[in-house]
């Protein structure tokens, strides 16, 4: 049975249907899916995005500001979100603690691998926020970063769609699913999972990545338990 898992959130998933900010409500179906796992006796990583406020590479678009800059701007969203992310799991009664790559010490902890996992042994969830620390690095790095060293025995990347795609099935009806792919058919085809950096780090250390939809109630619990029909397994 899986006891440790990473979920890497988008910060455009946050936003829902507003397309920027946070959305209370996505905040809480959030917390209770987590909350889910947590009663299922599953330790619990997280880690998200900044999109929904700013992403460095756009912000660095025109020149005007550089990107090590934009991409600290955008570290700096990830950590927002996973402020709200961390209030939200509390709200519902979960113990949660925050690490930031980049030391903020009157929002949260600063990261220390053994810290984040004893708190995972005693049942908090760990939500990692600020990247890796370092500009030109993702969020999806710093996902498969961070689940390497928590000994995470998965990582379930939570999207908008039920898997991986040919093409993006919202535009094109002739899409077609990929129920399971291979580290380097993903990395030679360009299908866009994760970035390649970091489905290199996940095929070096033999992580799983599980890509789903983060909408459908239930899913990640259903997943877990090996219900491979909600989701593409990269492997």
């Amino acid at each position: 049975m899986v006891r440790r898992v990473l979920v890497k959130f988008s910060g455009e998933a946050l936003a829902g249907d507003k397309g920027h900010g946070i959305d209370t409500k996505i905040l809480k179906f959030i917390a209770d899916e987590i909350s889910v796992l947590v009663k299922n006796g599953i330790e619990v990583a997280v880690v998200v995005g900044g999109g929904n406020i700013i992403r460095g590479v756009s912000a660095a678009a025109d020149g005007i500001i550089n990107r090590t800059s934009g991409d600290y701007m955008g570290m700096l969203a990830t950590v927002i979100n996973g402020v709200a992310i961390q209030e939200a799991l509390e709200n519902i009664g979960l113990e949660a603690r925050l690490q930031s790559a980049i030391d903020m010490h009157e929002i949260g902890e600063s990261f220390i691998i053994r810290r984040a996992r004893r708190h995972l042994e005693k049942g908090r969830v760990v939500v990692f926020a600020g990247g890796t620390g370092n500009p030109y690095f993702t969020t999806d790095t710093a996902a498969t970063l961070r689940a390497s060293e928590i000994n995470a025995e998965m990582i379930i990347k939570a999207t908008k769609v039920d898997g991986v795609y040919t093409r993006d099935p919202n535009k094109y009806d002739d899409a077609v699913k990929l129920d399971k792919l291979t580290y380097d058919q993903a990395m030679e085809d360009d299908i866009k999972v994760m970035d390649d950096t970091s489905i290199a780090l996940a095929k070096e250390n033999k992580l799983p990545i599980i890509v789903c939809n983060m909408f459908d109630k239930g899913n990640l619990l259903a997943i877990i338990n090996g219900d491979t029909t909600l989701c593409s397994i990269v492997e």
